[in-house]
């Protein structure tokens, strides 16, 4: 039993960490203040999709779990997160596949079950798509399910990954009307559009295995040497050790901006703004703490600082409102960003947000080692 406790205060600890004292602001949890559902309406059809200035979400449904888990603000069940999202200008995103029974697919981050299945998703497109047809969307798509400690485990006795990858893609009503069908050709790889050959549609640029492999030739040819982790248009510089290397995270980030505004605007970039550990979680990386910057208030920063010409993909975690509309700033033709709603209310008193985080800190501990608690 000793031991048992000695676990759970820990994780209750480094949970707790999680929440930062800072209130949501204009670059961390405001995504609902953001308003660009047609940003790429204005943009001529010509323009490559290399070109542009997008913003993305890493883990982009990861709403549930409490702070070990969650990559993003809980704005609904059942792909409705997505939704959120894509009326507030991302255009990016990265979904992360378990295999269930009757061969089919569930969202997960890890073990945690984020209420949403594929359908949800390629629903979700479908519609905002139908909506918009203007705008195009684009997706990394990872097999999550490692078995391993702290990981999901497969449903046996189902087809492959691969197999049921298609099934969705030859049989959904909705992947049949919005994905670009030249990006899910297991075969070969797709070209990289341009936005008036993609507008309408779903663009998959990627599909990672369980360890990061790149599975076929599925995606985009730009991507065939993004196996998880950097390459020539990635970077994804995932673990940041503890809040002490939150500023490494945040140059890592910078150096490659410059990497990208500096290039020729031909190819996508992929630049991966998260990163977390048991010490750093996704929360804190983003967020920043207790007088530490966060690597979303830096990004801003440098996004502000009249260096950056283009920016192309930035995925990130709890995006604000100011973040993403910065980023869509540098797009020719970029409309102004329409009038924010009224913020929504952030508890002030650093005691009533450490509170909070007790209470999250207390609901993830219980979801992820239930087994500590009798259940």
């Amino acid at each position: 039993m000793r031991v048992s406790g000695s676990i759970t205060l820990v994780f209750l600890f480094t949970t707790v960490l999680a929440t930062p004292v800072k209130r949501a602001d204009e670059s961390f949890k405001t995504l609902r203040d953001a308003a660009n559902a047609d940003w790429m309406a204005a943009i001529d059809d010509a323009t490559s999709l290399g070109a542009l200035s997008i913003p993305g979400t890493h883990e982009s449904m990861a709403i549930h779990g409490g702070p070990i888990a969650e990559c993003q603000e809980e704005l609904g069940d059942g792909g409705e997160v997505l939704t959120a999202q894509m009326n507030a200008g991302v255009r990016a995103f990265d979904v992360r596949l378990r295999i269930v029974e009757d061969s089919k697919f569930t969202i997960h981050h890890g073990l945690i079950f984020q209420e949403a299945t594929f359908d949800n998703v390629l629903d979700k497109f479908d519609a905002f798509l139908a909506a918009h047809p203007k705008e195009v969307l684009m997706v990394r798509i990872k097999q999550e399910c490692t078995g391993e400690v702290g990981s999901c485990t497969d449903v046996e006795g189902q087809k492959s990954f691969t197999d049921i990858f298609d099934d969705y893609m030859n049989n959904s009503p909705s992947a049949q009307r919005s994905i670009l069908r030249a990006s899910v050709d297991r075969n070969r790889a797709a070209a990289l559009p341009t936005l008036g050959e993609a507008r309408g549609k779903v663009i998959v640029m990627v599909v990672h295995g369980t360890f990061g492999g790149r599975v076929d030739s599925y995606g985009l040819e730009q991507f065939s040497a993004w196996n998880g982790g950097d390459s020539e248009f990635v970077q994804d510089e995932f673990e940041v050790k503890d809040p002490g290397a939150i500023e490494d995270k945040a140059n890592t980030v910078r150096t490659f901006l410059d990497k990208v505004s500096g290039a020729e605007p031909t190819n996508l970039a992929v630049n991966f703004a998260s990163g977390s550990s048991i010490l750093a979680l996704p929360e804190i990386v983003a967020g920043g703490l207790l007088g530490i910057e966060g690597v979303n208030e830096n990004l801003l920063a440098k996004l502000n600082d009249g260096s950056v010409k283009r920016s192309s993909i930035i995925m990130m975690d709890f995006p604000g409102s100011a973040l993403i509309n910065k980023i869509l700033s540098f797009n020719p033709n970029a409309p102004a960003p329409a009038p924010a709603p009224a913020p929504a209310s952030a508890p002030s008193n650093p005691v009533d947000v450490v509170k909070s985080g007790v209470e999250s800190a207390v609901d993830s501990v219980k979801n992820i080692f239930g087994d500590l608690f009798g259940r």
